[in-house]
Formats: structure tokens, sequence, C-alpha cells
């Protein structure tokens, strides 16, 4: 079941994109599909949303958004240049005219010292404003870890189109 509150901020992102009469992808790895499921939980969606990509495997990530394979070996699949190829990729491979990318340690294993669970990188790209990527850290169990991102996903998509 999807978090009322978290539906309710997707439908914001829906309007505003409708607003301004542009399409979206996403490039998912920990979050599994959820920004999508959020997004397409809001009806009209389909005018805003172009495709979600689950790429939850490093060969995902590969096949489907083109992420080098060299880059994961290199920084690891959970790493700001991952995210932000992620979200090239996304941009590339689909007729939006924006994406947003998410890949972290959702929990409650998995985690390291230089790169600890509720680690999430985020990548955003557009045609206008280029790619730009910026990490988070959260804190609370593996679901508190996935909608938090969700939420921050929703926060970069609205700053990506501003004015």
């Amino acid at each position: 079941m999807l978090n009322t509150n978290i539906l309710d901020r997707a439908a914001v992102v829906i309007e505003v994109f409708k607003q301004k009469n542009l399409k979206l992808a996403t490039v998912e790895s920990c979050t599994g599909g959820l920004i999508t499921a959020y997004l397409t939980g809001v009806s009209g969606s389909s005018e805003v949303v172009d495709r979600g990509f689950t790429t939850y495997s490093n060969e995902a990530k590969n096949e489907l958004v083109e992420v080098p394979i060299e880059l994961i070996d290199r920084y690891g699949a959970v790493s700001e240049e991952v995210a932000r190829s992620m979200a090239e990729g996304g941009l590339k491979n689909s007729r939006a005219d924006v994406t947003i990318s998410v890949t972290g340690i959702a929990g409650p294993g998995g985690g390291s010292p230089e790169k600890p669970v509720g680690l999430v990188h985020f990548g955003y790209a557009s045609h206008l404003k280029g790619t730009s990527s910026c990490h988070k850290i959260f804190g609370g169990n593996r679901t508190n870890v996935r909608e938090s991102t969700v939420l921050k996903a929703f926060q970069l998509l609205e700053l990506t189109i501003r004015d």
C-alpha cells in the first residue's frame, strides 16, 4: 500500500510537470520502481510519465540505460558517477525531458564504512540544464530509506524544472 503523504507529493510533481508540458522518466535501483509506482498512482500521470527503468542489477544498468560496466567497476554501483550516468542514459533511452536516477544502500545489510546503509546517490538530467547529482544519507529502516528517497527525488524533479 502506498503512503498517502507521499502520494500527495507525487500529485504535486505530476501537476507541475503537466503545467510545463514536460515528460519525465525514472531510473531506479535501490527503490526498485517505487518512485514510478507513486507517480503512476496519480490519476492523469500518463500525460507526464514516459517510462520507468528498474535497474537493480549492474547488468540492467548497463543494458537498459548504457551505464558502462567499467564505470561501475571503478566507482561502484552506489556512486555519484553511476547515478549521473544512469540519469543521462535514461534521458537518452526515453522520450522524457527530465530524468531522475537513484542508486543506494537501503539496508539493513550491505553497508560499509565508506558507503553506509542509508546512502543514496541521486542523478538528474534534462535537455535544457544538463546533469547534476547529489547524495543523502537517510536513517531508519529499509522502508524509511526507500520512502525518504522517493520524497527527495520528487524535490529534485521540481528543482530541475524551475525557471
